[in-house]
């Protein structure tokens, strides 16, 4: 912990600005609980210790994009939303599960050096899982046509674990591409792109698929499944990075 506070502080103006600023905001604007708001600055801090700014900017753009889609014509999704945040703001779990994978990477990448184009590959992907599972999730329930369940696809109420739309999963797509746009500002335009939209997109189907067999038995919660498809999609780019 120490270690990560001296890095704050050694970092020059531009980080402690942003993440504490990003903490203020997320608490007064009840987005994240205090406890969330700070593992949050620590991942954050983990990440950038290992990616620089572009990977506290590929975070930062999935939380202000998925704050953005949550909060967009909130009182017509009221009908079937399933609420997921307390009411002072998402929980440090969920900051974990959104998260966690791109930190993990990110101390892959400390310890081990010789990884740091794989697993700077790997904090891209798992955010653009994340980005792309919130926007398909909040916007595809207000601009979705059919609702169906990608087990069974048979036509299913919107807003359950599982069900998904082709509006809503194309609105993922371009989540995937804000993060992956981010990264090739960062470290390049070649193939890479393409993998991240792809293990984006795979991870984002694979929580729809973990949400309709496990999650809407009770099995397993939404945490748990937002750190799995993540983790798909780290899991997918490296395999994409091996193959190609």
């Amino acid at each position: 912990m120490a270690y990560i506070f001296c890095t704050i502080l050694n970092s020059g103006i531009f980080l402690p600005i942003i993440i504490f600023s990003g903490m203020a905001y997320a608490i007064l604007a009840k987005k994240l609980t205090v406890q969330a708001a700070v593992t949050g600055g620590i991942l954050a801090c983990l990440i950038y210790l290992a990616s620089g700014y572009i990977g506290v900017a590929m975070m930062t753009a999935f939380f202000i994009s998925g704050s953005v889609a949550t909060s967009w014509q909130r009182n017509k999704k009221q009908a079937f939303l399933i609420e997921e945040e307390t009411g002072k703001g998402r929980t440090a779990s969920q900051v974990l599960a959104n998260a966690g994978v791109s930190a993990l990477a990110a101390v892959i990448i400390m310890f081990f050096p010789g990884l740091r184009s794989t697993m700077l590959l790997v904090i891209a992907a798992a955010f653009a899982s994340a980005t792309a599972d919130t926007l398909s999730s909040e916007l595809g329930m207000l601009y979705g046509k059919r609702f169906f369940n990608i087990i069974t696809f048979k036509t299913d109420r919107c807003g359950m674990d599982g069900v998904i739309s082709l509006e809503g999963t194309l609105i993922g797509v371009a989540g995937s591409c804000i993060i992956a746009t981010l990264y090739g500002l960062g470290f390049g335009w070649n193939i890479n792109i393409a993998f991240i939209v792809i293990a984006g997109t795979i991870g984002n189907l694979t929580d729809s698929v973990l949400g309709a067999l496990l999650e809407r038995k009770g099995i397993i919660g939404n945490d748990i499944v937002n750190f799995l498809s993540t983790l798909s999609a780290g899991v997918a780019v490296g395999l994409l990075q091996v193959l190609f």
